[in-house]
């Protein structure tokens, strides 16, 4: 079942926002599909057009690029994942409680509700495994950060420092254990499937489940509450 949900993302991202039309939901959950069974590289709007039946001058009207197209998929789900966060730590008063559902969100994504009738958030993780760092790994990602275009990374790593740093206020790296959390939990699922001599866990199908195991470790052992790893 679908629920009402916009997603707020810098208005830079796009010419015109595509979760208010028909066309760019469809440019949206397509533009997803395709990328996925193809990868970036070989994805284009020519190809992208063909698939949802429009035109590519259509999909221009959206996105200035494939590039901009693919930051603003990042975008979307690290402002997903960000509400999440928000709806499965409400009132929950230890910080250790919530440290754990959101090591359990970031690793699990995929099985997350809310579902959006435009957006298979399956897919999405996927895609976001696969090619999510291509959005800032690279020449003007300094250029692209002055214009906001990764605040909701900034936002969501600096909302995950804070709860570490409530767990241990001298912790003194907090928003860099936040964001190796989230690119950990991503490359270590990518590596499972891909490259599996670079990690020990295995993954099978969308179990996530030793991956999450591994996520707590490290945060637990690092902040230094041990007895919380498990």
């Amino acid at each position: 079942m679908s629920i009402e949900i916009k997603i707020r993302l810098n208005n830079n991202l796009y010419l015109r926002d595509p979760q208010e039309t028909t066309l760019g939901q469809r440019i949206i959950k397509d533009g997803i599909i395709l990328i996925d069974e193809i990868g970036l590289e070989q994805f284009n709007f020519k190809k992208l057009a063909k698939k949802i039946g429009s035109t590519e001058a259509s999909i221009y009207r959206y996105f200035e690029n494939k590039h901009i197209l693919l930051i603003y998929l990042v975008s979307w789900y690290w402002e997903w994942i960000s509400y999440l966060i928000d709806m499965r730590t409400m009132n929950i008063e230890s910080a250790e409680k919530r440290l754990k559902i959101i090591i359990k969100i970031l690793a699990h994504a995929s099985k997350n509700d809310p579902a959006i009738n435009y957006v298979d958030q399956d897919i999405l993780h996927r895609l976001i495994i696969a090619e999510g760092t291509k959005a800032y790994h690279t020449k003007a990602v300094d250029s692209e950060n002055q214009k906001g275009f990764f605040l909701n990374y900034n936002q969501l790593t600096d909302k995950i420092g804070k709860i570490i740093l409530e767990i241990n206020p001298h912790f003194a790296y907090p928003n860099a254990l936040a964001s190796n959390l989230f690119e950990m939990a991503n490359n270590h699922c990518y590596f499972a499937q891909h490259l599996p001599r670079l990690t020990d866990v295995q993954v099978e199908g969308d179990n996530f489940g030793e991956v999450e195991k591994m996520l707590c470790y490290f945060a637990f052992t690092l902040i230094g509450k041990v007895n919380e790893a498990e």
